[in-house]
């Protein structure tokens, strides 16, 4: 748990972090974290103002059992499916979590004090099952501030579109590539047309594009040092940076047509940048690197709590650090296809590696939940 000191109630950078326009998400939750009062005590004290959520972050919390234990009793005597338990706790968590930031939700007029949960990442190669599932969550859930992701594949982006057509607000996940970062936002203009053909309050729609950082750079740094040479060394913890400040690019581009000029003037809100996978992966980097280094206004960086601890510790926060490197962006990635890497390939892998990843941490969380319910007695199917 994050332990609120003087320095993170300071929260000096956090403060400048937030006065340069990037709102600050906290990128965990559990039943702890909820009834200590530390979520409570973060938004109040380090200026974070959203929650995102994913099945490896509920399979830490829930399999844990810490604060579970009486939802488990009570799920086992009902006998409910496995399934059935793992969205009860699940959706019980975004629920109170929402409640928690709902003054923030206010404050802001829905742009910020949201709380995302995730589709089941077993259904992200199925559109129809997608959207189900998204109108499931968002009803059980209840509260207007929570966002439902839905991963970037292929078969997502048809989904978004539904779900944002039918007025529910979207998390965007696993986005990695450039190419699909611009589809996800086309995606999401021809949701906000459908709402709007519905006559759908456009004002009330909210939607995020979480682009992926760190797992960009550890998986092309790994490819450059087995090129074992000056040139690759050099681009080491370069590529990240620059596919997420060419997403920046795009997003001006997107959010500046005419197409969305059309939209702006019925009220809708642009779907903005938001930086994932922040922490960073080697340790080499600077705990700070995704943080300093990716501030621009109208984005979102979730973190997770040590890159948070770390930021409002000895931060680096300068003003826009993105805006002016798009020349240098693109000269880095090109940089990296000159060596023989090729960047629709670690893209594509990395959209895989994330989906797999994520379906076998549900996977898991699903065999804890059965150990609990069967040790209490009860039939899980």
């Amino acid at each position: 748990m994050i332990k609120v000191t003087e320095a993170t109630a300071t929260a000096g950078a956090l403060k400048r972090l937030s006065d340069e326009g990037v709102s600050i998400w906290l990128d965990d939750l559990s039943r702890k974290r909820i009834e200590s009062g530390n979520l409570a005590e973060l938004v109040e004290n380090s200026n974070v103002v959203g929650v995102t959520t994913n099945p490896s972050i509920f399979r830490a919390a829930i399999g844990s059992g810490e604060g579970y234990e009486e939802q488990l009793a009570d799920l086992a005597v009902r006998g409910v499916t496995v399934e059935e338990a793992v969205r009860m706790m699940t959706t019980a968590d975004v629920r109170a979590a929402a409640d928690i930031l709902r003054p923030v939700y206010d404050a802001t007029g829905g742009r910020d004090g949201r709380v995302s949960i995730e589709v089941d990442p077993r259904l992200a190669h199925d559109t129809k099952a997608t959207i189900a599932e998204a109108k499931q969550l968002a009803w059980l859930v209840d509260r207007p501030n929570v966002m439902i992701k839905i991963p970037a594949t292929q078969a997502g982006l048809p989904a978004i579109t539904e779900v944002i057509g039918l007025g529910i607000s979207v998390n965007v996940t696993l986005i990695f590539s450039l190419e699909r970062y611009r589809e996800v936002m086309d995606a999401y203009l021809a949701g906000l047309e459908k709402a709007r053909a519905k006559g759908l309050d456009l004002a009330a729609i909210h939607s995020v594009a979480s682009f992926f950082v760190s797992r960009v750079d550890s998986e092309i740094d790994k490819r450059l040092d087995g090129l074992s040479s000056p040139e690759a060394s050099v681009l080491k913890g370069k590529a990240a940076l620059a596919n997420a400040r060419l997403a920046y690019e795009a997003y001006e581009e997107t959010f500046g047509g005419g197409r969305w000029t059309a939209l702006a003037g019925a009220r809708a809100n642009k779907q903005r940048p938001l930086w994932a996978s922040t922490g960073v992966k080697d340790p080499a980097y600077k705990d700070t690197l995704y943080v300093d280094e990716l501030v621009a206004p109208g984005t979102v960086n979730t973190m997770p709590e040590a890159t948070l601890n770390a930021t409002a510790d000895h931060g680096d926060i300068t003003g826009d650090t993105v805006t002016g490197g798009y020349a240098q962006a693109r000269a880095d990635l090109a940089a990296v296809e000159a060596l023989g890497i090729s960047y629709d390939q670690v893209v594509q892998q990395l959209e895989d590696e994330g989906v797999a990843k994520f379906e076998t941490a549900w996977q898991d969380l699903l065999g804890a939940v059965t150990k609990s319910l069967d040790s209490k007695g009860v039939e899980t199917e």
